[in-house]
């Protein structure tokens, strides 16, 4: 007799590489997809949001750009540097922000991930999970390496870490493609009401705004998705 199969869960992440809650939110959801293995297949989406979509080519000192954004002290953006790197070690992650770290501009790094997103919707085996590892050696580039991810060279150069075609990387960052459907789908994803990140939207209809604990995201697929199909 055959197994019955296992019910499939989209999981729509709406994030900028920028955002370091982002990271955080994706490493707490990770206990979430381990809580129901056997349960729920987890189909995972990246899609893009800028922070700072203005942001400028040579991009901004990062404690300036904070003080500046929120109207805070050197002192306070301390602390809440401080805070998020404490919550990050204890998942796993490190933030490894230097005097000379920078916030960068993220387009072409969206456009990156959008064709990595393409190659696993052409279901193309060897592309399989590729979004999701790029998208992770991504935030380790920009958060733990202190690496510049507005710079086209390294965008390619993490690209190949994760397997894909260092040369067609190359390509499709100097040709601008992928740029037009990133647009459109920032424009989407606006009309939808999400205004910050990380947001995750479960089963294409269950939105859940933030870096949330795990158990919110295990309460609501428990009784709105397994409920439901029992």
């Amino acid at each position: 007799m055959a197994e019955p199969s296992v019910p499939r869960l989209s999981v729509d992440i709406v994030s900028d590489v920028m955002c370091p809650w982002c990271i955080i939110g994706w490493l707490k959801f990770q206990s979430v997809m381990a809580h129901f293995a056997g349960r729920l297949d987890f189909r995972v989406q990246w899609h893009p949001f800028e922070l700072n979509p203005d942001m400028p080519p040579e991009g901004e000192d990062a404690a300036e750009h904070v003080m500046r954004k929120y109207g805070i002290t050197a002192e306070q953006s301390r602390a809440n540097s401080g805070k998020m790197a404490g919550v990050a070690a204890e998942l796993g992650f490190a933030f490894n922000r230097g005097p000379d770290f920078r916030m960068r501009n993220s387009f072409d790094a969206h456009r990156l991930l959008t064709w990595a997103g393409a190659l696993e919707e052409a279901e193309q085996a060897a592309a399989t999970g590729v979004q999701t590892a790029l998208k992770l050696a991504l935030f380790a580039a920009h958060f733990t390496e202190n690496r510049d991810v507005s710079d086209q060279a390294v965008l390619a150069d993490v690209a190949a870490s994760v397997g894909l075609d260092r040369a067609r990387a190359t390509m499709v960052l100097a040709s601008g493609e992928f740029g037009e459907m990133v647009r459109t789908e920032q424009a989407y994803w606006a009309d939808q009401n999400i205004t910050g990140v990380p947001a995750f939207i479960l089963g294409g209809r269950m939105l859940i705004r933030g870096a949330q604990d795990p158990e919110v995201f295990i309460r609501v697929i428990e009784n709105k998705v397994l409920a439901a199909a029992a």
